[in-house]
């Protein structure tokens, strides 16, 4: 179905033209905005005891931190896609910088929990404006195979690294300063990277008045957030599960009779686009499985301080850096895309499996290190080529919600793999001890429980991408089109 639109469309905003080294300039200070949006993810996990006992909330509410975050974050992407589009992105960008600056002052300043929940959905939902516009303004920035190989080389690293900076940056500021730096860092971050994008992007056109569609918005954030919540509750949330899953139906109903979607269903119909989403989902959740479970193990079983928790993952983010530039960028022009992510996805999924050998004596060297290293090359041969099928051939108009779409299959992906991964460590813990093993015996078999479903999904992952990814080398696509 097409779209109605009242006025016709203006071009799209490039920033410069093929061969302008402005555009470098300008990719480095996108490239400051990924890196906050990514790392604020996990920046706040290794600070949370410290925010926890300052605030002094229970175990039972510490959840809601990161989850106010992620589903805020997830649930308004395509919305945030859409406000791109209609803003413009040169206008978009600083919007969204600056808002999730002030969002984080808010949490930074927090003296309740509730405040700091508010603050945290604040963050999710500027981040849910930003990311889009971060991930289209590359896709329309770059076109040519080499250069668009190398650009999202860069911006696929610091997507996959930038967990991990988080947790080493989380467990500095936190042990060396206070919880609450974790939040105010955020703020030079951003005033850098909206000075410099107002230097290199220049001004935005006019904004497009466009209707957006509020009632698909409400159906999309109750479908997600429902299956995340029913999700992290085990077997007993399959009741949420399925309401949000009619909720998704509904939603997919309405999108597909709506006049001004706010997911055109014609950006699914690319079945590359949807198994490259498919394969980023499945990837963060293993990631952010690990993140989660290795930092437990490492803080409450081998008795790591903040510090050298957060230190303890540099392996894994030198390893995502060092495969998407040496290895992704240079052969992502001459492979077809699924080589690389099904490939990929196939190393993270045996580094995942060597994680379920793992023991409460265990070290860093023999047990954790290995894991971390092959994760990282695996998953840096997966996001750059996954995000630029997922953005490929897409009308510049729509830039903004298709790349809201893969980045809402990162953030819901994540959300549901942690709570489903949480849900089975906590089975496999109290299982153990009810067995009547030790605290660190107990809790290793509920972090190993979780590496075994985390490698499965990743398994699935890469069948998924190989199937349904038929894309060509872009190469081989240049070629065929002269």
């Amino acid at each position: 179905m097409t779209e109605k639109q009242s006025t016709p469309r203006p071009p799209a905003e490039p920033i410069a033209a093929a061969g302008d080294e402005r555009r470098w300039i300008a990719l480095a200070f996108i490239a400051v905005a990924q890196l906050m949006i990514a790392l604020d993810a996990t920046v706040i996990n290794i600070a949370l005891p410290s925010a926890q006992a300052d605030l002094g909330f229970s175990d039972a509410h510490r959840q809601w931190v990161i989850t106010a975050y992620t589903l805020a974050f997830g649930g308004l992407l395509l919305l945030g896609g859409r406000l791109a589009d209609s803003l413009g992105r040169a206008r978009a960008f600083p919007i969204g910088l600056l808002g999730f600056a002030a969002a984080s002052v808010l949490g930074a300043a927090a003296t309740n929990l509730e405040t700091l929940v508010a603050a945290r959905g604040l963050q999710g939902a500027f981040a849910a404006l930003l990311a889009p516009t971060v991930l289209s303004l590359v896709a329309t920035t770059f076109a040519e195979p080499r250069e668009r190989a190398k650009a999202f080389a860069i911006f696929g690293a610091i997507a996959g690294s930038g967990g991990a900076v988080g947790l080493v940056l989380g467990g500095v500021l936190a042990e060396n300063l206070t919880w609450r730096a974790c939040l105010y860092v955020n703020v030079p971050i951003a005033l850098v990277a909206a000075a410099g994008a107002r230097y290199v992007l220049g001004r935005s056109g006019p904004a497009r008045r466009m209707r957006l569609d509020l009632p698909g918005a409400l159906l999309a954030i109750g479908g997600m957030t429902s299956i995340v919540f029913g999700c992290a509750q085990g077997p007993s949330g399959i009741v949420l599960v399925g309401a949000g899953t009619v909720l998704l139906a509904v939603f997919a109903a309405w999108e597909a009779r709506t006049p001004v979607p706010l997911l055109p269903l014609r950006i699914l119909r690319s079945r590359n686009r949807v198994g490259a989403c498919l394969a980023v989902a499945f990837g963060v959740a293993g990631m952010l499985g690990v993140f989660l479970f290795l930092t437990y193990y490492l803080q409450e079983v081998r008795g790591y301080p903040p510090v050298q928790a957060g230190l303890a993952f540099l392996p894994l983010s030198a390893a995502v850096l060092a495969s998407s530039q040496l290895l992704a960028a240079r052969l992502q022009p001459y492979l077809p895309p699924r080589v690389l992510i099904a490939s990929g996805l196939l190393v993270a999924a045996a580094a995942l499996g060597l994680l379920t050998g793992l023991s409460a004596t265990g070290t860093y060297a023999a047990d954790v290190l290995p894991v971390e290293i092959l994760l990282g090359l695996g998953m840096g041969c997966v996001f750059p080529p996954a995000m630029s099928v997922a953005t490929h051939q897409v009308d510049p108009r729509d830039a903004g919600v298709a790349a809201a779409v893969v980045n809402t299959a990162q953030q819901v992906g994540g959300s549901i793999g942690v709570a489903v991964l949480n849900a089975a460590a906590a089975g496999a813990t109290a299982g153990s001890v009810a067995a009547g093993a030790s605290r660190a015996d107990a809790l290793v078999s509920g972090y190993t429980a979780a590496a075994f479903w985390a490698a499965l999904a990743l398994a699935a992952g890469a069948l998924i991408s190989a199937v349904l990814i038929n894309a060509k080398a872009p190469e081989q696509r240049g070629r065929g089109s002269k």
